[in-house]
């Protein structure tokens, strides 16, 4: 009989992939992406117009394995305590076609995220305790936090959301002060949107010169957490290509994209002409593969 195909579920996933090891491996994968090292198409999107949502396929070919990310994005299911994203991994060997393993995508997809912005804040913050300012309460807030104290330590958070509730539930947790978005944002040296709001909710006004902001939430051409005058700012992306499709907060402001994370990763330089960085995420498919792989190996150890 062949042998059963591995499904890798949440638990082994959450048991095998660590932040130490995740975020060295995302700063080789987005340094290969630019190098050309990698073959990656930007991901294909279904809109499910019935049902509010949108189902993706992001494929690529990547450090000796191939695979792609099936997710769909549903922002409803947080009426319905759901999550808004789900996703499965499928990897193959790149030398023949072999099927290697199946994963659950969720908990990927939230740390390779949260692990590529502690990236962008190990590259563009200074190296001294820092006030940071979270716009947001949700799963991506928690996982972000985790990831981002391990390259910086923050000497205040604070936390800000549409549901003060959830705010708040966040603050007893990690310790941070519940705010106002202006509040939370204004003398922030790092600030972060993990929303899914459709319109801004952060003002470029609120920002200080040398801030760092980490723009994760709005990924479709039609939704910004961003106004216009915040993504003034130097822009960095994963990938240009994909940048000049997907994310409102570029496409809307009619931003300019100054440089990928991997193309200052190799040593490129980013003139920031004394205005803040913002980190504008998509995610690409090669940081969901080289998780996967990762968690592959590990398991396969």
């Amino acid at each position: 009989m062949p042998t059963p195909l591995p499904y890798f579920d949440e638990a082994a996933i959450s048991a095998a992939l660590t932040y130490e090891a995740l975020i060295p491996a995302m700063r080789q994968a987005l340094a290969d992406y630019s190098a050309g090292r990698a073959l990656q198409p930007v991901r294909s999107v279904l809109s499910v117009t019935e049902h509010t949502g949108w189902f993706a396929v992001m494929p690529a070919v990547y450090g000796g394995v191939m695979g792609a990310k099936m997710v769909t994005f549903y922002p409803r299911n947080a009426e319905t305590h759901r999550h808004s994203h789900m996703a499965v991994i499928q990897l193959f060997r790149a030398d023949n076609g072999e099927p290697l393993a199946t994963f659950a995508g969720r908990l990927i997809t939230e740390m390779r995220t949260a692990a590529v912005s502690a990236i962008a804040v190990d590259l563009f913050a200074p190296a001294k305790p820092l006030i940071l300012a979270i716009l947001g309460s949700g799963i991506q807030a928690r996982s972000h936090l985790k990831a981002l104290r391990h390259v910086r330590q923050f000497d205040e958070i604070r936390v800000w959301s549409r549901t003060e509730a959830h705010a708040r539930r966040f603050a007893d947790e990690t310790g941070a002060k519940v705010m106002s978005a202006e509040e939370a944002v204004c003398g922030a040296d790092v600030v972060l949107t993990l929303t899914s709001s459709p319109e801004p909710i952060l003002r470029g006004a609120w920002l200080k010169p040398d801030a760092v902001v980490c723009a994760i939430g709005a990924v479709t051409p039609e939704r910004r957490e961003l106004d216009s005058e915040a993504m003034r700012g130097a822009v960095v992306v994963e990938s240009r290509e994909a940048a000049q499709r997907e994310p409102g907060d570029i496409l809307l402001a009619n931003a300019t994209v100054a440089a990928e994370l991997g193309e200052l990763l190799a040593g490129q330089s980013l003139d920031r002409r004394n205005l803040p960085v913002v980190y504008k995420s998509v995610g690409i498919a090669i940081e969901d593969i080289a998780a996967a792989k990762l968690v592959y190996e590990t398991l396969s150890r």
